[in-house]
Formats: C-alpha cells, sequence, structure tokens
C-alpha cells in the first residue's frame, strides 16, 4: 500500500479518512447503516426488529474498525503535536 487511507486523529482515539478510498469506505459504511434502518425497522411487520438491526449495526461496524487497523495508522491516544 501507497499510503495510508485514514490517518490518526489529533486528539483524542480513532482515524480520519484522508484519501479518496477511505471516503468511499466511510460512504459504504453510512449507506449500509442507512439501508438497514430502512430495510429493519420499517413499519410494515416484519420478523426483523430491533435486536437484528443492533446486530447487523455492530457487524457493520466491526467491519469499518478492521479497515480502518489495516488501512491506517496506528491508533493511540493523542493530545495535539507530539513534542520532540
Amino acid at each position: 500500500m501507497e499510503r495510508d487511507w485514514f490517518k490518526a486523529k489529533k486528539y483524542g482515539w480513532g482515524w480520519t479518512p484522508v484519501t479518496w478510498q477511505a471516503w468511499i469506505v466511510i460512504l459504504i459504511y453510512v449507506g449500509t447503516i442507512a439501508a438497514s434502518a430502512f430495510l429493519f425497522l420499517r413499519p410494515i411487520p416484519t420478523q426483523f426488529g430491533w435486536a437484528e438491526y443492533g446486530s447487523f449495526i455492530a457487524i457493520a461496524t466491526t467491519i469499518l474498525i478492521t479497515v480502518c487497523f489495516k488501512t491506517g495508522e496506528k491508533p493511540g491516544w493523542r493530545w495535539g503535536k507530539p513534542k520532540d
């Protein structure tokens, strides 16, 4: 891989997307969450409910975090610029 897709946040813990590939990953994640809300939580009675919706969100978030770990900088608590 030529460049990290996700850069570690300057403050706190986590990542920020910095390449177009990372933004595509984020858009897919947001689209997946929106689509699952539409499918699982519609007012028409179905066999799916809050438990299935929560499980789906947990799986999608786990996949997102895994992609961030593999394609981004090492995460850790940061409090601004590192002191040299």
